[in-house]
């Protein structure tokens, strides 16, 4: 089956590799992937988290791709990291009903995630997921806004739906909470947290939403690349300039190094987490 390849040289303080490289079967040709991560300038541990692999599952294989992007410590997205995605193939419905096996295991992972909430801190963490089944059918999941991006014919498709608190005022308030600009310029869910969805975050649960949008993709010969990323890379780049630049480049790890470079050229702050998984 699949087979994960790590080619990784620096690891930081987690233990976690800064970049590597793998590569799965699709129907046409090996899938690739590389990915690379970079610690922002806040002066505060990396919170970014990724999984990216493939792995046999009752006689199918199955490509793992995430990125998640931790607030208030890393404990969160760590326990994502471990937990998330067996949650996902545990489900009895995920080979009838894959989006209802997603929807249901997000729910559950963060219910454990609340009553761990002692041990795991006030933290919390977005989430965006990728699971490809054999090659051929992709099915993307994600809480916050990290976000992915499919090319087809060259054209960027975005998979996720960036889940933020002016978007999502009205489920805000309708649960008690408020959005406010103060402090700074960006608008926060009780002016705390800059997306309206996650995983965690006890103290704001009340009012914040942890249910994924969940969405699906044929992979076919028109299918060139995926790309996985927090939104240190978003705040910087369109989805298209990011398709333009990883597209260019035939090694995936070579391309999403070269996007987490362009994104740190154009002065982007936070940490910044990408995987290009490459199809043709």
């Amino acid at each position: 089956m699949g087979n994960l390849c790590c080619n990784s040289v620096s690891k930081f303080a987690g233990g976690q590799s800064s970049h590597g490289t793998g590569k799965g079967r699709g129907h046409q040709g090996s899938i690739k992937y590389g990915f690379n991560l970079a610690k922002g300038k806040a002066n505060h541990p990396m919170e970014d988290y990724h999984v990216a692999k493939f792995i046999p599952h009752q006689g199918h294989e199955i490509g793992l791709f995430a990125i998640y992007d931790g607030h208030l410590g890393d404990s969160v997205p760590v326990y994502l990291q471990k937990h998330l995605f067996s949650n996902i193939l545990k489900e009895g419905e995920f080979w009838t009903d894959p989006s209802r096996a997603i929807l249901k295991a997000y729910e559950r992972t963060d219910e454990l995630i609340l009553s761990h909430s002692p041990d795991l801190g006030r933290g919390g963490s977005t989430a965006v997921t990728a699971l490809l089944i054999d090659g051929r059918k992709l099915w993307v999941a994600n809480v916050g806004d990290s976000r992915a991006v499919l090319s087809k014919k060259g054209q960027a498709i975005q998979m996720s739906v960036d889940h933020e608190p002016n978007t999502e005022r009205g489920s805000i308030e309708n649960r008690g909470g408020f959005v406010s600009n103060m402090p700074g310029d960006v608008a926060r869910v009780n002016g705390q947290l800059a997306v309206s969805r996650a995983f965690g975050d006890k103290n704001l649960k009340n009012h914040l939403r942890s249910d994924p949008d969940v969405t699906n993709a044929d992979i076919d010969a028109t299918t060139e690349i995926l790309i996985l990323a927090s939104d240190g890379l978003w705040k910087v780049m369109t989805n298209q300039e990011a398709i333009d630049i990883a597209m260019k480049i035939k090694d995936p790890q070579k391309a999403s190094k070269a996007l987490v470079a362009e994104a740190l050229n154009r002065e982007s702050k936070d940490d910044i987490s990408c995987i290009v998984v490459r199809f043709s």
